[in-house]
């Protein structure tokens, strides 16, 4: 009989940053579909889920997608549930009010790759730096660029696996890249960006390298890293009104503190309002303006005000899950 190996993937308990956990459930003659992937559970009291007395979690199989680099392998993505069947506390997915897919997501993933033998960025010289920001961003060639065998690697396996992925760029600092996904449903688009995180973190043990998502980890005049959230619900795609786009850029004025607690740890070291960011304490919204808390893309009102917005202020170390529905939540509160 054949056996599969079910990498189960899971959100901890970590305050405020969570991190991925994972575990192998080898099943024989496993049919691939996520309706016959089992509820697993876990040690909760490992993960600050639990206490030791009453220790185990649920793990609930949420998506599935082939693992590119194991044989009969597949890479399940699973929300935390209580023992008691009710989403823990730490689920962040299982809170999206968006069952019917209307929403859409498309996030900008950056990141510094790190030599885990100097702690450094790649392109960083150890007691020293690089030439300064101005020649990284989308370039080519061993002077200005590093770290390209692993990106295209990533790419391709996250290809591979069935994710929607929409491509790759070197960004503004040396050893700093990106990458996007696009998903149709808030819930999808959360699972796609942990999936391709997975991948990623789990290449580096191949290269000696490390994923360092801090959103500001070379602190002066360099970028930091966001995870950009594109979105549009079925408003924004169709309403062709001004008026209706200034309306749910406004609905996100008065809640922008909320907002920004659940962008990532560390985030007002990025969001300093210099290096195409606002300032994390302000709000603000403009047509193709990158230092604009929400940039109102020039395709959407080229197209008679019919497209997608962008939230400019998500940290690289963001819950996408968390992100998600913090903009749902707003755009809904919309007086349109």
């Amino acid at each position: 009989m054949a056996k599969s190996k079910l990498e189960y993937i899971w959100l901890d308990g970590h305050e405020p940053t969570q991190n991925m956990r994972s575990k192998t459930k080898v099943e024989e003659d496993f049919s691939g579909k996520l309706e016959d992937c089992a509820i697993w559970s876990f040690d909760g009291s490992s993960t600050e889920q639990a206490s030791g007395g009453a220790s185990d979690c649920l793990l609930k199989p949420v998506a599935i997608y082939p693992d590119p680099t194991r044989k009969n392998g597949y890479l399940v993505m699973a929300e935390v549930l209580s023992a008691d069947g009710t989403p823990h506390p730490s689920n962040a997915r299982a809170q999206i009010d968006d069952d019917n897919g209307d929403f859409w997501f498309g996030f900008e993933q950056e990141y510094f790759l790190m030599d885990t033998k100097t702690d450094l960025p790649l392109g960083f010289p150890r007691g020293g730096f690089p030439g300064p920001q101005g020649k990284y961003y989308c370039s080519v060639g061993g002077r200005y660029t590093w770290g390209r065998d692993f990106v295209e690697e990533h790419a391709d396996l996250c290809i591979e696996a069935g994710l929607n992925f929409e491509g790759i760029n070197q960004e503004v600092a040396p050893g700093q890249w990106e990458f996007q996904l696009f998903a149709k449903g808030a819930k999808k688009a959360g699972d796609e960006i942990w999936i391709a995180r997975y991948l990623l973190d789990r290449l580096t043990e191949k290269y000696g390298y490390y994923i360092e998502y801090h959103p500001k980890p070379v602190k002066g005049d360099w970028n930091g890293s966001g995870m950009h959230a594109n979105f549009s619900n079925t408003t924004l795609r169709t309403c062709g009104s001004k008026e209706t786009y200034e309306k749910i850029c406004e609905a996100f004025r008065p809640v922008t503190d909320e907002h920004i607690e659940v962008y990532g740890e560390f985030n007002d070291e990025r969001l300093t309002g210099l290096h195409e960011t606002a300032h994390v304490s302000d709000f603000s919204y403009g047509v193709s303006d990158r230092g604009a808390s929400i940039r109102i893309p020039i395709i959407t009102v080229e197209k008679g005000w019919k497209g997608w917005l962008e939230d400019r202020r998500p940290a690289s170390n963001g819950d996408p899950y968390k992100i998600a529905g913090r903009i749902i939540k707003t755009v809904k509160s919309a007086k349109i």
